[in-house]
């Protein structure tokens, strides 16, 4: 049942890393699965090899906490292969109404997570604003356009995943940025194996070396840490804000058309200055519907505490 569970935190991880702007990490936070994941994960390492010589392959898959491994990655590759579709289609499609159940589940889960720092000092508000600058930086970035060589798509997974195990940070945000997004969004609906190979490389290269960082300033520095990852989580709510103007576009590699540069508008301007309906009602329902989902999740986690 525990197993089970850690599937379906995988699938809902899945589905947020194929939405530019929502982090799967986040998704790990609220869901309790974040520590573990961070612990299982920097276990993998060149020791592993001694560990097998010296008391056999089952006790590497327990030290690695293998079924929580494979629960987790099993849930999070059936929702990207199967939600890729759907998300793709929902952006085109309902945007206003996806957007604003994520800005509901991010703006939830700054809450949630500030709940967990214990201590709270003058000097952790400053990691806050550098969160906040640092993530809203990356989201008016201008995108690049990187060619998906062999050595960019693995260097695409590398930094990828490093900002997908990052709460706040979307890895498909980044890979907008670098300019390979429609690249590997592709390759996944039409299962191209090469692309998506030296993706997954780097995908593994980058995880097995940041998950250790990332794991020793949590234990080392909690407060400071959790307080510096809710402020990217901050700085990055403008660039899932649900209504907006697209002021310029730019053509990518592949001839399509796709915005550069987003104005944030309240809803009333967006029905005046797009001249269409802002969904406003059906946005709030989205919105309360993200929170009401991080709220019970919190809920159920108390009650097995």
């Amino acid at each position: 049942m525990n197993y089970l569970f850690t599937y379906l935190k995988g699938l809902a991880m899945g589905a947020a890393d194929v939405v530019p702007g929502v982090s799967g990490g986040t998704i790990a936070f609220i869901t309790g699965v974040y520590d573990t994941l961070l612990n299982s994960i920097k276990k993998v390492n060149p020791s592993l090899f001694k560990l097998w010589k010296r008391e056999g392959f089952k006790a590497v898959l327990t030290h690695i906490n293998a079924g929580f491994l494979l629960a987790l990655f099993g849930g999070i590759l059936t929702s990207i292969l199967t939600l890729a579709k759907l998300i793709s289609w929902l952006l085109v499609t309902h945007p206003i109404p996806l957007w604003s159940f994520f800005f509901g589940l991010i703006l939830i889960s700054v809450v949630h997570i500030l709940k967990q720092v214990e201590e709270r000092r003058l000097i952790h508000v400053l990691f806050l604003f550098i969160g906040v600058g640092f993530a809203y930086t990356i989201t008016v970035l201008q995108p690049i356009d990187m060619q998906p060589t062999s050595i960019n798509l693995i260097l695409a997974g590398a930094i990828a995943i490093c900002a997908m195990i990052l709460p706040g940070i979307s890895g498909s945000f980044i890979l907008l940025l670098l300019g390979i997004y429609p690249t590997i969004l592709t390759a996944v609906k039409e299962l191209n194996i090469p692309v998506l190979g030296l993706f997954t490389l780097g995908t593994v290269v980058g995880i097995l070396s940041f998950s250790h960082v990332l794991s020793w300033l949590l234990n080392k520095y909690r407060a400071a840490t959790l307080v510096f990852l809710t402020g990217l989580m901050v700085g990055t709510l403008p660039k899932i804000w649900p209504w907006k103007e697209t002021i310029s576009w730019r053509i990518d590699s592949h001839g399509a058309r796709v915005p550069l540069v987003e104005q944030n508008l309240w809803p009333h301007q967006f029905e005046q200055i797009m001249g269409q309906p802002s969904q406003l009602v059906i946005s709030i329902v989205c919105m309360l519907a993200g929170i009401g989902i991080v709220w019970l999740l919190e809920k159920v986690a108390q009650t097995k505490q």
